[in-house]
């Protein structure tokens, strides 16, 4: 295909930090073929988890989250990488 992910935003949500539309970007995905980069409503590190256990979703876009230091990024990922070498962190 022409594009490996779509950028799914929920815009109802966009900057509400009330969690993102998962159903909203696997259905997208599933549709398309492609992973989904989940983006709108994003409140936390709880839903980059989230995010990380749909394997239609290949990434999150955390704005409002990490302007407002609702999230740190760095952390967030040692934990993923850790979650996925089967590590506690």
């Amino acid at each position: 295909g022409l594009f490996f992910e779509a950028l799914v935003t929920d815009i109802a949500r966009d900057g509400m930090l009330s969690g993102p539309n998962f159903d909203l970007a696997v259905t997208v995905a599933r549709a398309l073929g492609v992973g989904a980069i989940v983006s709108g409503g994003v409140s936390g590190t709880g839903d980059v988890f989230a995010a990380a256990a749909h394997p239609e979703i290949s990434g999150v876009i955390v704005g409002r989250a990490f302007y407002e230091s609702k999230i740190d990024l760095s952390s967030a990922l040692e934990a993923l990488r850790a979650a996925r070498a089967g590590v506690r962190a």
